[in-house]
């Protein structure tokens, strides 16, 4: 049964006791029940109950035919704790701007969603009820946390959304950014159209960027690589929690344990691209908890696209795709690198901060193998 459907029950169960305003006694035990305001009821109406929530719904309703009180009278004329919960709330948020956390509203939002089990989107519908001690506990060590070991949000949380879906991360794999979903809208539109596309992902990490072309493209077939064991288990919890069946994550260190005969439509990769300078200006976030090797090769940052297009060309099919995400000064250097490994650059995309984000490249054709050419130059099949 969902909400309203259990409003509906609720009130014609009172209504047939001869209760007073069986509605309004309908909705104060049910918001009550499921931690929402009374407003917020109407705005969660196709909200599937659980079976413990039903259950308590109906000992409450039990309990007040058998005892002939109203719902106030049956829990003492309820205490409203919106403005204790609401001074709690804006204690941790001046606590972690105190400590110099970026963002300290939004993080202290997510933290209180998480405790409470509620949507960020309904939080503040969420805070009439008192907050348990056990809960307010796990809010004072999540914003410890965050504050003094700087402890990155996602992993406090323990799940972080991707592209719509979400994604179990743990420390010792690379948190899913916001800006790579640029580079799966690529991948999805330039697969959309082949038929059974197979698709490599290397340096899978979480699974999220093959996870989520897998569920976009059910015909395709999607295979990820990683040389990091604890990162190939967290992908595989990510694939069973999407339920997703198109896509198989394999431990290669790139290109080593994959066979030579079967080719790709398309090849994608989000290296490790932070040159070692960079990398040392990091955020604490970043550098004292993602791992270093996931982010920099601790060296110009260009050495996974020197490694990854020098082979490529051997795995894809000759109407292949090779789709990398890159640094936001290092457009021209990855073209170059993939010019030089015989790829035509058929596009930079820049993120929505304005900085080059994505090359796709395609693998060219030489003009020898075309009767009647004699010298040998690339075509760019996109003109």
């Amino acid at each position: 049964m969902n909400l309203v459907e259990i409003l509906k029950f609720t009130e014609e169960y009172l209504k047939k006791y001869s209760f007073s305003k069986p509605r309004l006694e309908a909705e104060k035990l049910v918001s009550y029940v499921l931690n929402l305001d009374r407003i917020a009821l109407y705005i969660h109406y196709e909200r599937e109950l659980l079976d413990d929530e039903k259950t308590s719904i109906k000992q409450y309703l039990k309990k007040m035919t058998e005892e002939n009180k109203n719902f106030d009278e049956l829990k003492g004329e309820n205490k409203n704790f919106k403005e204790e919960n609401l001074d709690i709330f804006n204690k941790s948020v001046d606590y972690l701007k105190k400590n110099g956390v970026p963002n300290p509203l939004l993080d202290t939002e997510y933290i209180f969603s998480d405790v409470l089990k509620v949507s960020r989107n309904t939080l503040k519908y969420s805070m009439s009820r008192e907050i348990k001690e056990e809960d307010k506990d796990k809010i004072r060590e999540m914003l410890v946390l965050r504050a003094k070991k700087r402890k990155p949000l996602q992993y406090i949380l323990g799940e972080w959304e991707f592209y719509g879906l979400p994604f179990r991360v743990s420390e010792g794999v690379l948190i899913p950014r916001a800006d790579t979903e640029l580079l799966v809208e690529q991948c999805i539109q330039l697969m959309r159209d082949v038929e059974e596309a197979n698709i490599l992902d290397i340096g899978t990490g979480s699974g999220a960027i093959s996870i989520s072309i897998a569920n976009e493209l059910k015909s395709s077939s999607v295979t990820g690589i990683d040389i990091n064991e604890k990162a190939l288990k967290l992908a595989n919890e990510n694939k069973t929690l999407n339920k997703i069946k198109n896509v198989t994550f394999i431990e290669s260190n790139l290109f080593t344990k994959l066979d030579k005969d079967f080719k790709y439509d398309l090849i994608v990769s989000n290296p490790p691209y932070i040159s070692k300078e960079e990398y040392e200006t990091l955020m604490p976030e970043v550098k004292n908890h993602e791992p270093q090797n996931a982010l920099t090769d601790l060296g110009d940052g260009l050495h996974f696209y020197k490694e990854i297009s020098k082979l490529a060309g051997e795995y894809l099919k000759d109407t292949g795709y090779l789709a990398f995400e890159i640094g936001y000064n290092q457009a021209k250097d990855v073209s170059k690198i993939l010019q030089d490994n015989n790829f035509a650059i058929l596009s930079i995309v820049k993120d929505y901060g304005g900085n080059d984000r994505v090359v796709i490249a395609k693998k060219a054709i030489k003009a020898e193998n075309f009767e009647g050419i004699e010298e040998e130059e690339d075509v760019n099949l996109s003109e």
